[in-house]
């Protein structure tokens, strides 16, 4: 039996370890995988929940983190190293930036037959500045040319590493999307809608708009609470913003909303012009207490939240980013604007807003759209045949 070393930058909620801890649980019995896994920041919610219910013990590096420290990163290099020897894996599978630059360097000087990695986003553009950006094309565009293969999540994605940053030639990507367990997102509906608006005081009447992820500048919120507060200003419907996570920018949220005159009040939520749930781990119990969901990010690979959101028939407005448009249907279950253009977002919201059966039609599709291309089943079944191709060509 083939074995797999599956390396994640850190077990966050995300897309990245719902797709690790998957293709760890189904690609049994075909292959044997070890997963191992950095540490979390202290302002993200973990996702442990995830490998601790398909039964998963993960390896954890304590000193691999997101953020770059030449002496840890070095301490982890040779701890997967260790790894490597011991485990002796016919496959190195990496997903995300600092575990793919640590993982495929260990791999390559151990002489691992099949090298892969996936890119779950990128940061070459609106991460860093243009001389960090140049060293990490140069180091991603090395560490693909000595690995077996590369894959993209998305179609967007895979031209704008190709063609747009020029990582390698295209025969060394395979596009393979996410997958995730969908049907629980479309189950006891009513139920989880009643429980969540409840729980944060939302009335019938009341149109919520969520916007889910890290608290951190990619995601701009700030930009959310603009395109909000235009669109409060401008319908008969009331309106809440329903702020889903937390992280490095939340006092920097606070200020911006005093700014507007957006109206916070914690003590009182009945009052409230803006609702902070901090992370919720079970998103599906979330999402049918919403009207609309909200992306504002400046950049994405494959927005989960879009994804989940299809999957509740939450009708969606979005920034056009980076894989969105592989993962939504414009028109019908997304409408996409400009990530500069708040007056042609807040334009997005206010259809939704003022259109009750717009809102209907939206979510109705969204299940269909989502519920085949990102199965679990599907990513695990592609992998696979990856992974066997791979190994043929080596041996």
């Amino acid at each position: 039996m083939p074995k797999v070393l599956r390396i994640i930058n850190r077990l966050n909620l995300g897309g990245p370890t719902y797709n690790a801890a998957y293709l760890t649980k189904y690609l049994e019995p075909d292959f044997e995988t070890l997963l191992v896994a950095g540490m979390k920041d202290d302002s993200e919610a973990s996702s442990e929940f995830i490998t601790e219910s398909l039964g998963l013990k993960p390896i954890f590096i304590k000193d691999m983190h997101r953020s770059l420290h030449p002496i840890k990163d070095i301490k982890s290099y040779q701890e997967i190293v260790k790894i490597i020897r011991e485990f002796k894996p016919d496959i190195v599978h990496t997903h995300a930036a600092k575990s793919g630059t640590l993982g495929r360097l260990a791999a390559i000087n151990e002489g691992v037959p099949v090298i892969v990695h996936t890119f779950h986003g990128h940061v070459f553009h609106s991460y860093f500045n243009p001389i960090k950006t140049k060293i990490f094309l140069f180091i991603e565009r090395y560490l693909s040319k000595k690995s077996s293969k590369t894959i993209a999540i998305s179609n967007k994605q895979f031209e704008e590493l190709c063609y747009d940053f020029k990582i390698d030639e295209v025969k060394k990507f395979e596009i393979i999307p996410l997958g995730f367990d969908l049907e629980r997102f479309n189950v006891k509906k009513e139920e989880k809608r009643a429980e969540f608006r409840k729980k944060y005081h939302i009335k019938d009447d009341e149109i919520a708009i969520g916007i889910i992820g890290r608290l951190v500048p990619v995601k701009n919120h700030n930009f959310f609470l603009e395109a909000f507060n235009e669109a409060k200003n401008k319908t008969k419907h009331k309106i809440k913003a329903v702020i889903i996570g937390d992280g490095e920018l939340k006092e920097d949220v606070f200020a911006k909303a005093a700014e507007l005159n957006l109206n916070i009040n914690l003590s009182n939520p009945d009052l409230t012009d803006i609702i902070f749930t901090s992370w919720i781990t079970e998103v599906d119990k979330a999402l049918p207490g919403l009207e609309i969901i909200a992306l504002t990010s400046l950049n994405e690979g494959t927005p989960v939240s879009l994804i989940e959101a299809q999957a509740a028939g939450v009708p969606i407005v979005s920034t056009r980013v980076g894989g969105i448009e592989d993962v939504v249907i414009e028109n019908e279950t997304a409408f996409l604007s400009s990530k500069t253009d708040v007056s042609e977002f807040t334009q997005q919201l206010l259809k939704l807003i003022e259109n009750e059966n717009l809102r209907k039609s939206f979510a109705e599709k969204g299940f269909q759209n989502v519920i085949e291309k990102f199965s679990y089943l599907r990513l695990a079944k592609d992998v696979k045949h990856l992974y066997l191709k791979l190994l043929a060509e080596v041996k």
